[in-house]
């Protein structure tokens, strides 16, 4: 027997729906967004500019810890809506334990080889000497909150095909709202800096998890743990479907890698510092992409299982619709706002203040497409096409935005390396229309 969650997204009016899962899915991502920022702000006025290069180069491990919750969550809860909407209810409970156990195996896995390999992994990232110290710091408190951030991911997207997406958005604040609390009491109320942000962060992770839990109390809930048949078949659809998800997240991370690389043996570390201003801008915008495509996932994936294609193309409207919307939104304020933005973030030194406004505004232009790039990617997931959600992100993550963040300062010069997203966004939108457009069309009337 479905779930009454389930009856609604198969039969009720898509648009409120829509919207309501929207706002919940935005929301979460949106605060969970505010961890980065809140901490970026804080440490950029206490440490300056070199605190903002530190943190840009944490960053891309910050996109490896939460990609592995996206793998497992997202991989599963797809798959989970899925066989609920076509009335396989046990087999969706299956993917919801194997998700579960998936997620501490990963977080396992991290935990371990961070810590052991923190300093090896910084100075690939791209840290000089003064920038390993502050990170280092950072990290300290964050490595035992690893499995949280996996379990954030995994635990939000299970709550909204559950019917709560309300208390996922619920948890984020409440973390959301204790970093930033802590922060400013931790980083200048106890002067302990940039170690004082890594320990509020953490906290706040805990806050967050502790709050999603209360869902398998109430009534609302449907999850279930049992025990799972064809374990491994299952882990590999699960890989298989949330990977472009992850590759998506995993991608911020290996894009700051080349960048701080390239950054610092072109132009230096007053580059880098904004840099890290757009390594805290970029997620952020990014994951309110997210929440397009988290709130379209479980209406799609659920009325694809019960073969409804006129509920898909609507759904797919009103998720085009917002990715328009947020697209436009943040290309306008990374073009009018770039002093403010930096403001916002450190005490600029003089040099830093001279070349950041043109810097922000060029990569703030790949800003127009990001948003249905990252739409597109949950749509094919939820189609069940993994292979092209998986090339949409490979193309977009690592092979055209690599090649070029390597290629452009050598055969354009240094500054060009800031044109490269731009390029990269146009290219994936191109494939991503082109097969959005063939996979709706072959929808049965």
């Amino acid at each position: 027997m479905r779930a009454k969650d389930s009856m609604d997204l198969l039969r009720g009016d898509i648009r409120p729906i829509y919207f309501k899962y929207l706002a919940a899915a935005s929301g979460s991502a949106m605060v969970a967004s505010i961890f980065g920022v809140v901490d970026a702000m804080m440490v950029g006025q206490y440490h300056g500019p070199i605190g903002s290069a530190a943190l840009a180069v944490f960053s891309p491990l910050w996109s490896i810890i939460f990609c592995l919750g996206l793998l497992a969550g997202i991989g599963g809860s797809v798959l989970f809506a899925a066989c609920r909407g076509s009335g396989r209810e046990e087999e969706a409970q299956e993917y919801f334990t194997l998700s579960l156990l998936y997620g501490v195996a990963l977080s396992t896995a991290a935990m371990v080889v961070i810590g052991v390999f923190q300093e090896e992994l910084f100075c690939f990232f791209g840290a000089d000497e003064e920038m390993l110290h502050l990170a280092k710091l950072y990290l300290k408190p964050i490595l035992f909150a690893i499995p949280c951030c996996v379990f954030s991911n995994i635990l939000s997207a299970y709550l909204r095909n559950d019917g709560n997406p309300d208390l996922a958005t619920a948890a984020v604040l409440a973390g959301g709202a204790f970093n930033c609390v802590g922060d400013y009491v931790c980083v200048f109320v106890l002067d302990m800096g940039i170690a004082g942000a890594g320990l509020a962060t953490a906290a706040g992770q805990y806050v967050g998890i502790f709050v999603m839990l209360f869902h398998f109390f109430g009534k609302k809930n449907t999850l279930r743990l049992v025990r799972p048949t064809g374990v491994l078949r299952k882990l590999g659809a699960i890989t298989l479907n949330g990977c472009s998800t992850a590759v998506t997240d995993l991608a911020m991370g290996i894009i700051g890698i080349l960048f701080n690389r390239q950054i610092m043996g072109h132009l230096g570390s007053d580059a880098l510092s904004v840099y890290g201003v757009l390594a805290q801008v970029m997620p952020f915008a990014q994951c309110l992409a997210y929440g397009a495509g988290q709130a379209a996932q479980p209406i799609i994936s659920q009325n694809y299982g019960a073969g409804q294609p006129d509920r898909i193309r609507r759904c797919l409207k009103y998720g085009l619709a917002t990715s328009a919307v947020m697209g436009v939104f943040w290309t306008a304020v990374m073009l009018l706002f770039p002093e403010q933005i930096l403001n916002f973030f450190m005490t600029p030194t003089p040099a830093v203040a001279e070349i950041a406004p043109a810097i922000l505004r060029i990569y703030g232009v790949s800003f127009l497409l990001l948003p249905f790039n990252v739409f597109a990617t949950y749509y094919f997931q939820a189609m069940m096409q993994a292979n092209l959600a998986m090339t949409a992100s490979l193309a977009r993550g690592v092979v055209i935005s690599g090649a070029l963040i390597l290629v452009l300062p050598a055969v354009a010069g240094a500054d060009s390396i800031w044109y490269a997203m731009l390029l990269t966004e146009l290219l994936t939108a191109a494939y991503s229309a082109w097969h959005m457009a063939k996979s709706t069309r072959r929808l049965e009337v």
